[in-house]
């Protein structure tokens, strides 16, 4: 759901098919745990599958549910060649996200990719002015989608939100990690939720910025990729070392293959910066 100065835009009738493949070589014993299935929220119809073969043999993955409602799929492999295929149909429009004191907490302290301490001066200097206007989330989003250019394959996954800036350039994760790190050092809880976002180009795993503003979690997206009232969450978390789609733990692994699928039956929505959307 969207607003704008009273008016609502309701997206709760638009059906979204969104998967995932991906294909890893195992090397060396490990346990995987991927995060690519819809989260668990009140309000949505989930109809979905998922997949997991070693060497061509189905296996059982043990599933986890985290913190707001991310799953978490792990299995453990000795060697050989790991796929996953993930499809679901999406319907509905899911509640809001609730809004814990715990949460309002966590995602104001700076994170490993969020540095929000070392934005502290620079963040007063460039937004002070809007730091409690409603407008606060469209000057940081088109601050960011201005001052960054999407170039894949410029940035390193171990990259923050300073080297981000000092760049110029990166992907959706970089894109959300600065704004994260703007808006905690302007006192506003932000996190990163990664989100199946149908029209997506080029079509991937998409990260995005959720803020609290208003008394709600509101999604900001700067690289404007895709219409916020379409995406489907994933994962939700501090920055992407909470969200990543696959982790990999003690073993040695080479990932071949990773192909995303989000669409919608029918038109997309449209969005504007200037909109208050919720994440749905």
């Amino acid at each position: 759901m969207a607003s704008k100065q009273g008016a609502v835009i309701t997206t709760s009738d638009l059906k979204r098919v969104v998967g995932a493949d991906i294909e890893v070589e195992v090397t060396a014993p490990t346990t995987l745990e991927f995060q690519v299935t819809v989260a668990q929220q009140q309000g949505i119809d989930v109809s979905e599958s998922l997949v997991i073969t070693l060497d061509g043999k189905p296996i059982q993955p043990r599933e986890i549910v985290g913190e707001h409602g991310t799953r978490i799929h792990s299995i453990e492999a000795e060697g050989g060649i790991v796929t996953l295929s993930y499809s679901a149909t999406v319907a509905g429009e899911a509640a809001p996200p609730p809004v814990r004191d715990i949460d309002l907490i966590t995602y104001l302290r700076p994170s490993r990719y969020a540095e929000a301490d070392k934005f502290f001066g620079f963040a007063a200097t460039e937004f002070q002015q809007y730091a409690t206007s409603e407008t606060l989330l469209e000057r940081v989003s088109s601050w960011v989608g201005t001052r960054l250019n999407y170039v894949p394959g410029s940035s390193d996954p171990i990259d923050g939100a300073t080297d981000t800036l000092l760049a110029g350039a990166g992907v959706c994760r970089d894109y959300a990690h600065l704004v994260i790190a703007l808006l905690r050092a302007l006192n506003v809880p932000a996190r990163l939720v990664a989100v199946y976002a149908p029209g997506c180009q080029p079509m991937d795993f998409h990260a995005v910025a959720e803020a609290f503003v208003d008394g709600a979690w509101r999604v900001v997206d700067a690289t404007c990729l895709s219409p916020r009232q379409s995406m489907v969450r994933i994962a939700t978390g501090r920055d992407a070392a909470d969200t990543a789609f696959l982790d990999n733990h003690k073993g040695a692994i080479t990932l071949n293959n990773a192909t995303v699928t989000a669409v919608v039956d029918g038109e997309l929505p449209k969005d504007s910066v200037d909109q208050l959307v919720t994440l749905w």
